[in-house]
């Protein structure tokens, strides 16, 4: 959530964060709401004081025997008391008016964003590898997954319905695969692994921006409780309401965890082979910095994720989101997009994302560094995939393909397959 101090003093800035977002928001709402509840506060204290001072008399008018003098004070203060009470209500009812429509008011992009609308005008910051050129007509994931017994579409919608699948044999193991080489490569660089529930509830969602503005997106569980739609929900409200010692951050964290998404409104997208599920599995990175070395630790949470499509030998390239593009929490965000050549083009992989103290607001995560400046300021939040495991099989799939329609399996992924090097058909499996 945006600091609403800062809105006020300059409405104008949102205005332009919202044009460059090609959204809107309800400025004159805002100012109106804003301007009643600062009149309110106002109104309480002037009656705040005047009842002290009357209070204060009466006990001098009841000393001197004027009774009737001090009956009406005291009336007066009952009348001022219920008069605070009612205002006090207005209050509370402007903030939670205020708290609604700011709520859905998205992130200020950082300076650097570029112009745009959509993910078309992203604008390209690096490649990495060079796509294979086949000398055969390579399968797209979808085809030569069911061929080799691997993965399963049909008996996925069976048991599940549409938009599932199901892995087995080496399909099953490389997805382990892939899971354990992520998480052990985040490790290696220095985040604290953590294995959280993949349940939630409605003030986690709100912390990180889910809720309420993306409520379509997510599967309920009950009235009170959802599916995670990703780890970064888990990861960033561990500290939820607590004050962090700036000595220790930079905190860096992992975990893979399922994810759930409706994915509402996305019919016709991605509909084939597993791009876009309703369940997934996927590696999250989560970073808590001071806001002085965020964009630092945006750059090198990016690198990391690079790292592992370069340890597996998947081309891939880095763009900057435009405006358009950006997510609702994200100040900047980079995605890879790995080479997919069933769509013979680049397909998002991982977002790396900058969320500034948008989430550390609606979290109430704060840090205090009393070298550096007294009481409490607000965290920076980053979060990032590391990477989508649905994705990353896709492409491994893809790109290690031979002729006589077997799959190698990556070096890197190799210790993690038991020492298997190359995935044949699987008899029986698909029968």
């Amino acid at each position: 959530m945006l600091d609403i101090k800062a809105v006020r003093e300059n409405s104008e800035a949102v205005d332009a964060a919202m044009a460059k977002r090609h959204k809107s928001w309800d400025r004159d709402r805002f100012l109106e709401l804003d301007a009643e509840r600062r009149a309110t506060i106002a109104e309480v204290e002037t009656l705040q004081a005047e009842r002290n001072r009357v209070s204060k008399a009466i006990g001098q008018l009841m000393r001197e025997g004027k009774r009737e003098e001090a009956e009406a004070a005291k009336a007066e203060v009952a009348a001022n008391k219920k008069r605070i009470a009612d205002l006090d209500k207005q209050r509370d009812e402007l903030d939670g008016q205020l708290k609604g429509l700011m709520s859905a008011v998205p992130n200020i992009p950082d300076a650097s964003v570029p112009e745009g609308v959509d993910d078309s005008e992203n604008t390209e910051v690096r490649r990495w590898g060079t796509p294979r050129q086949f000398d055969f007509e390579p399968k797209a994931h979808w085809d030569l997954g069911p061929d080799l017994g691997i993965i399963d579409f049909e008996r996925g919608v069976k048991i599940a319905g549409s938009r599932f699948y199901l892995l087995g044999g080496m399909g099953a193991r490389l997805e382990r695969a892939l899971i354990n080489y992520f998480v052990d490569m985040h490790i290696k660089a220095g985040f604290k692994e953590w294995w959280p529930p993949v349940i939630t509830n409605a003030d986690t969602l709100y912390g990180t921006g889910q809720l309420p503005k993306f409520e379509e997106d997510l599967f309920h569980v009950s009235p009170d409780f959802y599916l995670i739609p990703t780890a970064e929900v888990m990861l960033t409200n561990i500290h939820r309401g607590e004050v962090l010692d700036g000595s220790k951050l930079p905190l860096w964290y992992t975990a893979f965890t399922p994810c759930f998404r409706e994915e509402a409104g996305s019919a016709g997208r991605d509909t084939r082979g597993i791009i876009r599920v309703h369940e997934f599995d996927k590696v999250e990175m989560v970073k808590f910095a001071k806001p002085e070395d965020s964009y630092n630790q945006l750059e090198s949470m990016v690198e990391e994720a690079e790292l592992c499509l370069q340890g597996l030998g998947l081309p891939y390239h880095v763009v900057t989101l435009c405006g358009g593009d950006l997510g609702f929490s994200a100040a900047k965000t980079y995605d890879l997009e790995v080479w997919l050549p069933s769509y013979n083009n680049y397909k998002e992989i991982s977002s790396c994302s900058n969320c500034t103290d948008f989430q550390a607001r609606r979290a109430n995560i704060k840090y205090k560094d009393p070298s550096e400046f007294k009481g409490t300021r607000y965290v920076h939040t980053l979060n990032g995939s590391g990477l989508a495991v649905g994705r990353a099989m896709a492409a491994v799939i893809e790109n290690y393909q031979n002729e006589d329609g077997t799959v190698t399996v990556p070096e890197a992924l190799v210790p993690y397959m038991n020492g298997v090097t190359v995935i044949e058909p699987e008899e029986g499996v698909t029968a």
